[in-house]
């Protein structure tokens, strides 16, 4: 009987065990690159990862077709050889929560084409071109434990990091990082690129997001995004993780932050909280689309003027962003949540995101304007200093869901709304004085001024395919209603002095100013796509569009203490601007093998009405808008592709150019609107060329743009005697303004000493027009740079990385050939991390910035900036870290710009953070797959 127990248990766990053997398996195909035909015979082996001995191995089948069952858990690599092609070589991992791995097509490629053009999954040379996008294994480059996206991000060639997270790739500003193809918080890149492990990334993609619309039907219409696609290992779509970082610092200085995700296979859920002064903690390089919004303009397809509500009383407000100017203090906080059901049917991603920064601190400005006024000895040197203090208070809600309607149909929804309340206070002394030093004029003034701004906007985007391949329909519509409330106070007393240094007169303004501007704005487009052969097709398009919008600005003066109420009329008006666009357009599309093109043009005609409700004029005009455009790509190989895009459109001038009032909130220095602009067209030229060698791993990014404006608008500055200056906006139409940029990057791993070293060149230039007192100037400006990167990384060791190369700038204006902004310059940036036994890490990071002197400005500048810390990690997996750190141990950390363009060269000077202290705590938190994340 016990025996019959005993043989009954063995036989049930012999079979358990055998079943759970069965549950693991591979399987895929094998077909040649080039002629897509079956390999049949190949050869598949599976090799223990550990020791690389022979696990199992099998033949492929007649259609190239392969599957090896009864394999346990473990981490094996995949070897595929066939007669005559290279080897295929692919790691892998079976486990509880992958049983199966499905390696789908596996390209295999003849040794002959093996130098020219390789695919290597698994291995360093991790770099594939697919398309439009440049893909890089993340698991190919080394990174040290509890790194982030962004020094991941680092490590990958022709991708650069600044010390604010900006991303530039391929010469152009990342603007949008997502998630495994989804948005994560909207509008902020380092919420991903500072908080995401690194550890946690399966692939790094770089593409440039079309719109819906450029996706859905596959032909491009110009609305491009760089992008970065951060896509996570399938183990680590579930669990949770996160940071709490906590510091405490001299100074007053301090930071905290809290960061937690939830994972669960298609759901995330991600809630933040930040709070700090020293510019660490709540402020990406995008605050100024987070916070704020960029003009009171923007400029849609057909051409038209779209006022978006904005402050618009002309006097300062602030944009909610912090470049490093000032001493900043952040509140911030946000809830993220998307998911996916229904068979991935349904999915929805909502943020919702509350906070506020304030900014405090002084400026100093040197500017001269080269050009002599009228009748006195020039150039004007004007001294101005600035003591700010700024606040903004913003919430965003936002919302976006996608529904499959059927196989062939999609509808996408979006809506969100935003809520701001800024407080700007500004007091302005400044001093000019003309080219003997002799006293021109004075001016004190105050500013304190409150904008409150809502915003909403909601679009629906449908699309549907038909029965014949190609076929598409589209339509999307989108509504945008916005509307500004300010109000604020300008107080300035203006000095001005004779030849001999005496006060000749004084201006004297006390005023209250208010401002409604509201804007609504409703846009629709349908387009149809049709095949006309295999390879040719044709999408057209068809737009309406209604822009109303209103800016009411108003001034008074001061009639008795603490009352305004005598309204000043040369300040004040109400104007309206009513704008209905029907636009139509044709793009050709022809798509064979590696050639992709297509070209065409939309065509808009605007009506356009301006009202001035104060005076009853009324000026109607019609505009016939072109914007053709042309793109052209051809991939070479795998790796190597051109890519080169033309696109023209037209320019409309904006409301503060042609709002037909004064803005005196710098009473030296007035702006006057003039209603009779009419609109520019700009061309825009375009190419990207790159190559990847995989053997050799070098990288060679080469791109380019060149733009010219004609019948440009450009500034008529017109000086009087006493130094005070009146600009008002003209066109050219006898002549075009360009800029232009070009750069090459080359990036190659020297094997020998286990070192990559890249080598970064650019150009940049512009010419700009503009009249000063009733002459034509035109401004020069051309910078050319250089830059050498190199970077060796040891795990658990060491690891550096320096940037360094000079730059020269040539810059000079046809009124004045003899005096120049020329001058050179020096900069380099990097960092070194050691780890030494006891789980100690000595890090350091810093830059040098060196900026000659010019004929405008006799003295150079020299800044160096080096932060330090020390640190240890506890735990196992070494995931708590106490940090002394030490920020700008030199005290060297000057603000400092300098600027030429039109009628101006400007040097500012400017308080920001300086040298401190700081004690931290920072715990990263991690478990992912059902089991806590070691290292």
């Amino acid at each position: 009987m016990k025996f019959t127990i005993l043989l009954f248990i063995f036989c049930s766990f012999f079979s358990f065990t055998l079943s759970a053997q069965n549950s693991y398996s591979v399987k895929g195909e094998i077909v040649d690159t080039a002629s897509k035909a079956k390999l049949p015979n190949t050869t598949i082996s599976i090799l223990n990862a550990k020791d690389s001995i022979l696990r199992t191995f099998t033949r492929a089948g007649a259609n190239g077709l392969f599957a090896i069952n009864n394999l346990g858990k473990g981490k094996f690599i995949l070897l595929v050889t066939y007669p005559g092609y290279a080897d295929y070589v692919e790691p892998f991992v079976l486990d509880s929560a992958h049983t199966g791995h499905d390696f789908g097509t596996l390209n295999m490629l003849l040794k002959a084409k093996l130098l020219a053009d390789v695919i290597i999954k698994g291995t360093r040379a991790a770099i594939k071109i697919k398309g439009d996008t440049t893909e890089f294994d993340a698991k190919a480059f080394k990174i040290q434990p509890n790194a982030k996206v962004e020094d991941l991000l680092k490590q990958l060639p022709g991708i650069q990091v600044d010390k604010d997270g900006k991303i530039t790739a391929q010469g152009q500003t990342v603007s949008k990082v997502l998630v495994d193809g989804e948005e994560f918080f909207g509008d902020d890149p380092t919420l991903v690129t500072k908080n995401i492990r690194a550890d946690m990334v399966d692939k790094v993609q770089l593409y440039d997001k079309k719109s819906d619309q450029a996706t859905f039907t596959g032909i491009d219409d110009g609305q491009k995004t760089k992008t970065l696609n951060i896509k996570l290992k399938e183990d680590k779509k579930n669990g949770y993780f996160g940071k709490v970082d906590v510091g405490d610092g001299t100074d007053g200085y301090y930071e905290g932050q809290l960061l937690f995700n939830m994972f669960k296979a298609k759901q995330k859920f991600s809630a933040y909280a930040t709070v700090g002064d020293n510019g660490k903690t709540g402020l990406g390089w995008q605050d100024n689309q987070k916070y704020g919004s960029s003009d009171n303009i923007t400029f849609g397809d057909d051409g038209g003027i779209y006022i978006t509500g904005s402050n618009g009383d002309g006097l300062d407000s602030f944009n909610g962003q912090y470049n490093g100017q000032g001493t900043p203090l952040t509140r911030n906080g946000g809830l993220h949540y998307d998911s996916k059901w229904n068979s991935d049917k349904e999915s929805i991603n909502a943020n919702y995101k509350v906070g506020s920064l304030e900014v405090d601190g002084t400026s100093n400005t040197l500017t001269q304007n080269p050009v002599a006024p009228l009748d006195r000895v020039g150039p004007i040197n004007t001294v101005s200093n600035q003591t700010f203090d700024n606040f903004m208070f913003r919430q965003k809600l936002d919302l976006t869901y996608q529904v499959k309607l059927d196989t062939t149909s999609n509808l996408k929804l979006m809506v969100d709304g935003t809520l701001k309340n800024t407080h700007t206070k500004s007091e302005y002394t400044s001093t000019s004085t003309n080219g003997n030093g002799i006293l021109l004029n004075d001016n004190p003034r105050n500013i304190d001024n409150k904008d409150n701004t809502q915003l909403f906007d909601a679009s629906a985007f449908y699309t549907k395919k038909f029965k014949k391949k190609g076929r598409t329909l589209s339509f999307l519509a989108s509504v945008t209603e916005s509307e500004t409330n300010s109000n604020g106070y300008l107080k300035s007393t203006a000095n001005f002095y004779d030849a001999t240094g005496k006060i000749d007169s004084t201006q004297l303004i006390d005023q209250f100013k208010t401002a409604d501007v509201k804007s609504s704005i409703l846009k629709t487009n349908l387009a149809y796509t049709e095949p006309l052969s295999k390879d040719f097709s044709v999408i057209f398009n068809y737009a309406f569009g209604v822009n109303n919008g209103t800016s009411n600005l108003a001034s008074f003066n001061l009639s008795a203490p603490g009352i305004y109420n005598e309204k000043v009329d040369s300040l004040s008006d109400n104007y309206k601007l009513n704008e209905l666009s029907n636009q139509v357009g044709g793009i050709f599309n022809y798509k064979k093998n590696k050639l992709t093109f297509n070209f065409g043009t939309k065509v808009s005609n605007v009506n356009f009405n301006q009202t001035d409700e104060v005076t009853g004029n009324m000026l109607k005009r019609n505009f016939i808008n072109w914007a053709p455009e042309a793109n052209f790509q051809y991939r070479f190989s795998q790796q190597q592709g051109l890519y080169l895009n033309y696109q023209g459109s037209t320019v409309q001038p904006n409301i503060n150019q042609i709002q037909p009032i004064a803005v005196n909130t710098d009473p030296l220095n007035v702006t006057v609107g003039n209603p009779n602009l009419t609109p520019s067209f700009t061309n825009r030229f375009y190419f990207n060329y790159n190559s990847y060698k995989v053997l050799t791993g070098q990288s060679i990014f080469m791109y380019g743009n060149y733009s010219f404006t004609t019948n440009p608008i450009v500034n008529n500055l017109v000086t009087d005697s006493t130094g005070k200056s009146t600009n008002q906006y003209i066109n050219l139409s006898n002549k075009r303004q360009s800029n232009y940029n070009l750069g090459a990057y080359f990036d190659r791993k020297l094997a020998k000493i286990d070192i990559n070293v890249g080598l970064n060149v650019s150009i940049n230039g512009s010419n700009s027009y503009n009249l000063s007192n009733n002459e034509l100037n035109l401004t020069n400006s051309n910078t050319y740079s250089t830059q050498l990167r190199i970077s060796k990384y040891v795990e658990k060791k060491y690891d550096f990385n320096i940037n360094f190369g000079p730059n020269y700038t040539v810059s000079g204006s046809s009124l004045l050939p003899d005096i120049n902004n020329n001058g050179n310059g020096f900069s380099a940036d990097g960092g070194f991390d050691f780890y030494l036994p006891g789980k100690f890490q000595i890090s350091s990071d810093g830059s040098y910035e060196f900026k000659g002197k010019t004929q405008t400005f006799n003295t150079d500048f020299n800044r160096t900036l080096i932060n330090a810390s020390v640190s240890r990690t506890f735990f196992k997996a070494d995931n708590l870290k106490l940090s002394l750190s030490g920020n700008d141990l030199l005290n060297q950390n000057v603000g400092f710009n300098r600027t030429a363009s039109g009628n101006f060269i400007t040097q500012n000077s400017y308080t920001t953070i300086k040298r401190y202290f700081m004690i931290s705590l920072v715990w990263d938190f991690n478990k992912m797959g059902g089991v806590t994340a070691k290292k």
